[in-house]
């Protein structure tokens, strides 16, 4: 019997995070049962930092479904099995303090955890899992690159923003006869930069699944110049890169093992100055950046994000522990967070990208990229 469960939100923020809190305590009150938010992710399990959740009057979860960010704050890189600690001589030291936050769960009384993030969200869910906590996953990423589910929520809201900013894009580019690049969120997978390229009909999309060569994407803004097309729409995922090059880093971040430091950024001023040298045309850069994370969902998003958060509570009230709400061939469904996190299965590893690893990637068979070849959109290759 169920009587009190724990919310966290982990990783980045993207529109919809409030929406699946909602669904998952709507369900929760329906059968009695106590939701609280445990604050700021993984942290919140440290600190002990609970807040109740309530639908009632004044409650906290009232009047959330169309607003951005997490009211139960978030954090990235926050891995219980490989804790940042600094020392009182100001050293920093990491730690595996998943122990005290699994003490912490147990003195509570919490039942369940749900976490909703990303691949490393639910790499270090399995992890609590296997040391004897019940947990439920939801799968969130702007990336959409979560295995084992056909969509994450945030994703088509971020989609929709990229859209919006080629549309607007596509009114300088005529006007000036410039090429106007796009960068967009994608560090291992190109799902964003090929949809919105679609939907906002550019005429080059640059994904981290297919390494590009400049000249072929030279060529092809050629050719319409050739037709009396004096400009060009480019949209460049930001793990994007180049035939027998490396990724555009802007930095590294200093977060310990088994997460992801490096910080990327720039390949579309460097695909920009390429273009602009090999074709003779202006070319600008907009890097769209966090205004894909922001702001309110868009009504696809609400409604997964609530089909998700009411799905998590099902199956916890079903004892379906270990496990990650999905949709599989369009429908509700569950897969467990070993076959989510696939070979990578060493306690505390939570980065993506890695040959263990288990994220989900544009497959060259993907009808995306079919579509997209079909209206002669360039792919770089």
């Amino acid at each position: 019997m169920l009587k009190k469960v724990g919310i966290l939100a982990n990783g980045g923020d993207v529109s919809g995070f409030n929406a699946v809190i909602r669904a998952i305590v709507k369900t929760a009150e329906n059968h009695g049962i106590e939701c609280y938010g445990i604050m700021d992710g993984y942290n919140g399990l440290l600190k002990k930092n609970f807040e109740l959740l309530s639908t009632a009057a004044n409650g906290e979860a009232i009047g959330i479904l169309p607003r951005g960010g997490s009211i139960i704050g978030s954090s990235t890189n926050s891995n219980l099995f490989n804790y940042k600690v600094k020392k009182e001589d100001g050293s920093v030291e990491y730690e595996d303090l998943s122990d005290e936050a699994i003490k912490n769960i147990k003195d509570f009384g919490f039942d369940c955890i749900f976490t909703l993030g990303g691949d490393g969200t639910q790499k270090s869910a399995r992890d609590l899992y296997t040391k004897g906590v019940n947990v439920i996953g939801v799968p969130k990423t702007i990336d959409n690159d979560v295995a084992c589910t056909d969509i994450t929520f945030g994703y088509n809201t971020a989609v929709s923003v990229a859209m919006e900013a080629l549309d607007r894009l596509h009114t300088t580019g005529a006007t000036h006869h410039r090429i106007m690049v796009l960068e967009v969120m994608g560090r291992y997978a190109g799902w964003i930069a090929l949809e919105a390229a679609i939907a906002g009909g550019a005429d080059v999309a640059l994904i981290p699944e297919i390494p590009y060569d400049i000249n072929r994407v030279a060529q092809k803004i050629e050719n319409r110049k050739k037709r009396g097309k004096n400009f060009s729409i480019v949209v460049v995922a930001e793990g994007a890169k180049p035939k027998g090059g490396e990724l555009t880093i802007m930095g590294k971040r200093d977060n310990g093992e088994g997460v992801d430091n490096t910080k990327l950024g720039g390949v579309g001023q460097v695909v920009a100055t390429q273009l602009e040298k090999l074709t003779g045309l202006e070319a600008r850069n907009t890097t769209l950046g966090y205004m894909q994370r922001g702001g309110t969902p868009t009504a696809f998003d609400r409604v997964l994000s609530t089909k998700y958060g009411t799905k998590a509570m099902e199956l916890a009230l079903e004892g379906k522990f270990g496990t990650l709400a999905v949709i599989k061939d369009g429908k509700l469904n569950y897969a467990t967070l070993e076959e989510v996190v696939g070979k990578n299965t060493k306690i505390g590893a939570v980065s993506g990208n890695t040959e263990e690893s288990n994220i989900r990637k544009v497959t060259m068979d993907n009808d995306l990229v079919k579509t997209a070849r079909d209206i002669g959109i360039n792919l770089g290759d």
